[in-house]
């Protein structure tokens, strides 16, 4: 009887954090999700908002800072045109960082030619002033039988 009230008040106490982690990574999830589609759209506006003043950018042509990426989005040298989101994996630490994993099969326009690419992309999300700031974003090319272990 000992053991199973302390089970319980184990499982009471941990519960709320497990609930708050659940949260966080469907706000993480929809905010990836959201942000794939102002890349899409050029939305550099947006996009400037949620890219941390110290954001990095990792591609497979060279890594860069927060103005260029969105100078590359804003002229269109590099169009992400669709990300198809194929799997999603998001891990929470405390309550104001992230990390996301997409595998995604990425259309681009890029130096004038329609590419397709399969890349496992990850995202570092931290929490600042109540909002999500995009501290990284880095693209690892894989095959497309890839898989992210949940």
């Amino acid at each position: 009887m000992r053991t199973l009230l302390i089970g319980l008040f184990l499982i009471a106490i941990c519960s709320p954090s497990f609930a708050q982690d659940a949260t966080i990574e469907e706000e993480i999830k929809e905010l990836s999700k959201t942000k794939w589609q102002w890349m899409a759209d050029k939305d550099v506006d947006k996009l400037a908002t949620l890219f941390h003043d110290q954001s990095k950018f990792v591609h497979m042509s060279g890594s860069w800072k927060k103005a260029r990426e969105l100078e590359i989005i804003e002229s269109g040298s590099i169009w992400y045109k669709n990300a198809d989101v194929h799997d999603v994996a998001v891990e929470v630490f405390g309550d104001d960082t992230a990390i996301l994993w997409n595998r995604i099969t990425l259309v681009a326009h890029v130096r004038g030619d329609d590419v397709s690419n399969e890349f496992t992309v990850t995202e570092i999300y931290k929490k600042e002033g109540g909002d999500w700031k995009l501290l990284d974003l880095t693209f690892s090319k894989v095959r497309d039988t890839h898989s992210i272990e949940h």
